[in-house]
């Protein structure tokens, strides 16, 4: 899906068909290697949001982690590339942007029942923006 996504400026098939993907490079906290992932986003003003649902799983995403130990990360969106700062929203901020995600994509409620857990809400800010 990856490399289908650079080459159609972030156009992909599939189950993903006009869905709103990025790609999110992260720093591996352990290992310290580049990884990429795609991920649904939403727009909150200058931001794109994240959601570390993990499907539903219930340990939290890799990348979650990796922001965690280094919030600069690196996005691809459409077929710009840029760096961002990761910051995990919290209280009313992370309720909004959450109930507005549920209200897009219900089955996000799912995710969140599932994992047991609170599913982190997490916004990049461009850092050229």
């Amino acid at each position: 899906m990856i490399d289908e996504f650079r080459a159609t400026g972030g156009m992909v098939g599939g189950d993903f068909a006009g869905v709103s993907l990025l790609l999110l490079t992260t720093t591996g906290a352990r290992s310290g290697e580049r990884r990429t992932m795609p991920l649904t986003y939403v727009k909150d003003g200058a931001r794109l949001v994240v959601f570390a649902a993990n499907g539903g799983r219930e340990p939290h995403p890799g990348w979650y982690h990796n922001l965690l130990a280094d919030p600069s990360a690196t996005v691809e969106v459409g077929g710009e590339s840029f760096e961002v700062t990761a910051e995990v929203t919290e209280g009313a901020e992370r309720e909004r942007i959450w109930a507005q995600q549920v209200a897009r994509a219900p089955y996000f409620a799912s995710f969140q029942e599932r994992s047991g857990r609170v599913v982190p809400v997490v916004a990049l800010t461009r850092k050229d923006g």
